[in-house]
């Protein structure tokens, strides 16, 4: 089981970012997938998870109404769509996957986690 996350960079405030998550060496169907990012010197935080089916979700309160997540089982791809981003948005962002397919906001019922990708938020 592979994750590839992707699409960071550095924007300005009040910009816009989408990021991918794309796994593979497994039915992607079947696993929720999950946001997680992680700040200098910061814990890593919980963002947003997604079921397998697309039909569950959730988010964070610091996220909640500027990000919004979708999937594309077809093509074992998860997106993160970020608006209106501001400073402490900047992170590192790292995907993970549940094969429980639990909605869940804690790090350890994910088994499997991507690179992670970087998010800067700067004027």
């Amino acid at each position: 089981v592979q994750l590839q996350a992707s699409g960071g960079g550095s924007v300005q405030p009040g910009s816009s970012l989408r990021l991918a998550c794309t796994g593979s060496g497994y039915t992607f169907s079947h696993y929720s997938v999950a946001w997680f990012r992680q700040a200098p010197g910061k814990e890593r935080e919980f963002v947003a998870v997604i079921s397998g089916s697309g039909l569950g979700k959730d988010y964070s309160g610091s996220v909640r109404g500027r990000f919004a997540l979708s999937r594309d089982n077809r093509k074992s791809t998860v997106f993160l769509q970020m608006n209106n981003l501001k400073p402490e948005d900047t992170a590192t962002y790292y995907c993970a996957a549940d094969f429980r397919d639990t909605v869940s906001a804690h790090p350890s019922q994910y088994d499997y986690w991507g690179q992670g990708t970087l998010v800067t938020v700067s004027s």
